[in-house]
């Protein structure tokens, strides 16, 4: 979406935070994918004059490659989610594989379709499955950054980490009805300090524990002040709602931002008692680090 140019001297000026890094969000479906619905569309009217037995062929396969499209494009989404994260499962249902084998079907039955023969259907579905595979990868078979994390801490962080992620999103959501850009900018900008929050804990779980009431209470009540100012300030665009919504979105970025720096210092720390337990072992053994 095009923005128009601001700075420190323009209406609307620049917030308090404006100099953050901001993290820049890309669709990660794109292009290709998108295209890949055509073929159907295309399908369905070229099969309107071929017979009952022609349209319901050409009917099933479109179904069949409108739904490898949709489930290309989940799983494109899914695996920009998987990459994103630095401590990951692998995604549930392999959706890209799923939409390969889907494609194939599809091309096969519209090639039996013009050309009623069972070696060349398969042939030019197994060659559709090929390309589908070389140009759109297969999912995630593994998961990530797992190694220590007992199963239970690994669903713990799971689901406090999509539920925050939803929050996150029902804010987006809501705050487009407001077409405040300064508002949406700010909220920007606590998303971003939320979400290095939640990477945080991912690349530590036991982080979790002190971080939850953060990523749970506190972002619930962020999600609904959101939505209760973009309820009224769409309808009034009164000022002093914005302002305090601005106020809040201020406080909430300095207590995640304040919660983060104690988990690094933790860590930090942690690493200082290892490191010390480590020099008075090897003491012990005879050996003396300089």
């Amino acid at each position: 979406m095009a923005q128009r140019f601001g700075g420190k001297y323009s209406q609307g000026g620049e917030t308090p935070h404006a100099t953050r890094a901001k993290r820049i969000e890309v669709d990660p479906v794109g292009a290709r994918s998108n295209l890949l619905f055509i073929p159907a569309i295309i399908l369905v009217f070229t099969s309107l004059n071929d017979g009952a037995q022609g349209l319901a062929l050409g009917l099933v396969a479109a179904a069949a490659l409108t739904s490898a499209a949709w489930m290309l494009r989940e799983g494109v989404k899914a695996e920009a989610a998987y990459r994103a994260r630095k401590v990951a499962e692998r995604p549930a249902l392999p959706r890209k594989i799923m939409a390969s084998a889907l494609t194939g079907i599809g091309v096969a039955l519209a090639a039996y379709k013009n050309d009623p023969s069972m070696i060349a259907a398969v042939l030019y579905g197994a060659a559709a499955v090929g390309l589908h595979v070389s140009a759109f990868g297969i999912d995630p078979l593994t998961s990530k950054g797992m190694e220590g994390v007992d199963s239970f801490q690994k669903d713990r962080v799971a689901r406090v980490v999509d539920e925050a992620e939803k929050h996150l999103t029902a804010m987006s959501a809501a705050m487009a009805r407001t077409r405040d850009r300064q508002a949406a900018e700010r909220l920007t900008q606590f998303q971003t300090t939320a979400r290095t929050l939640i990477r945080t804990v991912e690349e530590d779980p036991r982080d979790l524990t002190g971080a939850r009431k953060y990523l749970s209470v506190y972002l619930r009540g962020a999600r609904d002040a959101t939505i209760k100012f973009a309820d009224i300030f769409a309808n009034t665009h009164d000022p002093q709602a914005k302002a305090d919504y601005l106020a809040l979105l201020e406080d909430l970025d300095k207590n995640f931002a304040a919660r983060t720096q104690k988990s690094l210092l933790d860590d930090k720390t942690d690493l200082t008692i290892e490191i010390d337990v480590l020099r008075e072992r090897l003491s012990q053994e005879g050996v003396r680090l300089k």
